[in-house]
């Protein structure tokens, strides 16, 4: 085959690589994962074709013949790299998926919160997926969505639409820039938020997310590069890293809390 440049990529960059493509087996370099990966599962999946791949929050889905389906968790920081069959192994390439083509789908996570695991013919009833929020692209997420789920919560609005429980891929850059677009503040209690702002919020969900895709690729991470932002959207960050600085648009010095363990910085005279 002609050689293959490396691509670091998501499930849509994946696509043309994996789908219809047999998998001729698993190279586990690390089974301690975030969850330990059971040393029989190579074995098991080898010589089947991949016929579909999905994504499901941080979840990528390997839909294999013989009703049988892998998930692989992304973690924090994990990426898949798309590479050629005899590129050297280096630092945290945890899972090789090899097919027949000669290409690899290589699972690189340095923290190893990532994980592996056969889900069968139903991966959408998995323990780890069933209980996940709607894609937040998708029509089940709306104001409404947020409205009723809310109702009687003290927990701090920011952290609520982080929740995967409520709604997978609102990360810590998406969630505070929504907000500081809807002007509401990240610490209001979420039971505390009129259904009529819940649905300007959602509306600036999507609106964050699609112009981060846009920029950035096909990506909802918040780690699709080394430094943290996604792609190119940082050029656009309105409140994000931005502490102490001007908010664009009232020139008020934009101030930073921690909310859940992660920084958050808002505008204290736009977000109420």
């Amino acid at each position: 085959m002609p050689e293959l440049p490396e691509v670091e990529t998501t499930r849509r960059g994946l696509l043309p690589y994996a789908t219809g493509r047999r998998l001729d087996g698993l190279r586990i370099r690390e089974h301690r994962l975030r969850w330990p990966v059971d040393p029989g599962v190579a074995g098991r999946v080898a010589g089947r074709d991949i016929t579909a791949l999905e994504r499901r929050g941080k979840y990528l889905i390997f839909r294999l013949s013989g009703d049988a389906s892998l998930l692989l968790h992304l973690g924090m920081s994990g990426h898949v790299r798309v590479v050629a069959l005899n590129t050297p192994v280096v630092a945290h390439d945890h899972v090789d998926f090899v097919l027949d083509s000669g290409v690899v789908l290589r699972f690189n996570d340095p923290r190893r919160f990532g994980s592996l695991h056969e889900a069968g013919a139903l991966p959408d009833e998995h323990p780890l997926l069933e209980r996940l929020g709607p894609e937040p692209l998708s029509d089940a997420f709306d104001g409404g969505h947020l409205w009723r789920i809310s109702r009687g919560r003290r927990v701090a609005v920011k952290n609520l639409i982080m929740d995967s429980h409520v709604v997978v891929g609102v990360g810590n850059i998406y969630a505070a820039e929504a907000l500081h677009r809807s002007g509401i503040h990240p610490s209001r209690p979420a039971g505390r938020v009129s259904q009529q702002r819940y649905a300007q919020l959602a509306t600036d969900i999507k609106a964050v997310l699609g112009e981060a895709i846009e920029a950035g690729g096909t990506t909802l991470r918040d780690f699709a590069r080394s430094d943290g932002l996604p792609g190119y959207f940082q050029q656009t960050l309105a409140v994000y890293g931005r502490a102490g600085e001007a908010c664009h648009q009232c020139g008020r010095a934009l101030k930073s809390i921690r909310l859940g363990q992660r920084a958050t910085v808002y505008c204290p005279a736009c977000q109420r």
